[in-house]
């Protein structure tokens, strides 16, 4: 059985996977790159998250906390990313006997079995695994039985250009360009406010960057917002409304649908962008050809296409990673953003998280790849089954012990009446795995489902 267990990232999964280690006798080892724990969740501290408390504490964790005298939160209040720091995470890594565990500053920089590369099979599942780290005191190796990686996809977020790879231009002008989910109410107002800014990008971190430079217009009237918008149909990021169980996400679609309707911010959808350039202080964005393409000039780009995955540091170990998404192959069909438009992703464990190397796990945010649909819980859910499969208790690691809400929503039309605000005719029928009355009624005609489009 395994003794020691490494966890590459000290954000919330992270910290749930080295809680469930320590309940099941491990030693955990967690290595975070950054100099406090939930390094990730500090850029993002000034967002909202779109679940309450009850819905963002791991259970071990909440255990070790309640021994350490730990007052637990209002479960129905939703945090903002630093509330979630200073009143969970902090307490968790500094509180309870997990300080001992933590090794912060500490960036993994390969991972292989030890004494056998690759190519090798003989021995392979019994050889334990050698971690290279980069800490302060220079270069440094651990041995371990079992390795967790968790370290998140934020700090390799997706570059601009349409076709994945950087726009032709965009790294030369990373100075008037910001990827995530910039505070622009806050420590980055001043670079905002009264100039033209572009955000590219259709998910939830675009959406609630627009909202805040609407709040932002309202002092500062002369801030300017562009929506690039990939796609030709912008009611697809206004969400499931009312049909949305994570009710403030819905909420923010309602109230971003009501901004773009009332022309508080300028569309420009279609836009896949190919070319960044200068132009007397401006940025110049261009989508299709340099000279004859459309162009949008702006002040500012704040890009906000997503995430992927840096696997940069496992090249020496067997990894099985499904070819679009780059997560792991069981996995990928529960979660693919082209089949799941709206609907749930069912509570899943070791069984899909599993790899060829023996031992070795994704979790947390690492463990879908490119897929946007992440939610903290699932992480929790993860981790619990994967400390369950290292000891050998498959019983508990084939478990389900979470109830998942739904982690996409339908997209309605841009003008809604009273009726069409039940997306796709509302909620299916009990007991269906259909997400949404059309998706129930097309299935029981035999069609795959509606498709929710």
């Amino acid at each position: 059985m395994a003794s020691k267990v490494a966890v590459v990232g000290a954000g919330p999964t992270g910290l749930a996977a080295a809680a469930h280690a320590l309940e099941r006798g491990f030693e955990p080892l967690v290595f975070e790159a950054g100099s406090h724990v939930g390094a990730a969740v500090r850029q993002w501290s000034h967002v909202r998250m779109f679940s309450p408390w009850r819905y963002n504490i791991d259970k071990a964790s909440e255990r070790l906390l309640g021994a350490a005298g730990w007052n637990s939160p209002d479960p129905e209040h939703y945090p903002t990313g630093g509330e979630l720091i200073e009143q969970y995470l902090e307490p968790l890594a500094t509180r309870t006997p997990l300080s001992d565990h933590i090794h912060l500053n500490s960036r993994i920089v390969s991972i292989a079995r030890a004494g056998i590369d690759k190519v090798k099979s003989a021995g392979r599942d019994k050889a334990k695994f050698e971690l290279r780290y980069q800490n302060g005191k220079g270069p440094a190796t651990a041995l371990v039985d079992a390795v967790v990686d968790a370290s998140g996809t934020w700090d390799t977020p997706n570059p601009g250009g349409i076709s994945g790879l950087e726009a032709v231009g965009e790294a030369a002008h990373r100075g008037q360009i910001a990827y995530g989910m910039p505070d622009v109410l806050g420590k980055e107002r001043a670079r905002y406010a009264n100039r033209t800014v572009a955000v590219l990008g259709a998910g939830h971190s675009a959406v609630g960057t627009i909202l805040d430079l609407a709040r932002l217009k309202e002092a500062a009237a002369d801030t300017q917002i562009v929506w690039l918008l990939r796609g030709d149909n912008p009611a697809k990021s206004f969400g499931g409304g009312v049909n949305d169980k994570l009710a403030a996400r819905g909420e923010l679609g309602k109230v971003f649908a009501a901004l773009v309707q009332t022309g508080g911010v300028r569309v420009e959808a279609g836009f896949g962008l190919t070319h960044v350039s200068a132009t007397c202080g401006k940025l110049r964005l261009g989508s299709g050809s340099a000279c004859c393409g459309r162009q949008v000039e702006v002040d500012e780009l704040i890009v906000a296409t997503g995430f992927r995955p840096d696997l940069s540091f496992l090249r020496e170990l067997r990894i099985a990673l499904d070819p679009a998404l780059e997560c792991p192959p069981v996995l990928a069909p529960l979660i693919d953003p082209n089949l799941h438009s709206c609907g749930t992703v069912r509570p899943h464990g070791a069984r899909e998280l599993s790899q060829p190397e023996s031992g070795f796990y994704f979790a947390g945010m690492k463990s879908y790849g490119r897929a946007p649909t992440f939610l903290m819980m699932t992480g929790y859910e993860q981790v619990r089954s994967i400390m369950a499969d290292i000891a050998g208790d498959k019983e508990a690691a084939e478990r389900v012990e979470l109830e998942l809400p739904e982690t996409g929503v339908c997209s309605r039309p841009l003008t809604a009446s009273p009726q069409e605000e039940e997306c796709c005719g509302g909620p299916p029928p009990a007991a269906s795995d259909a997400c949404c009355q059309q998706d129930a009624a097309a299935k029981a005609e035999g069609a795959k489902g509606c498709g929710c489009s």
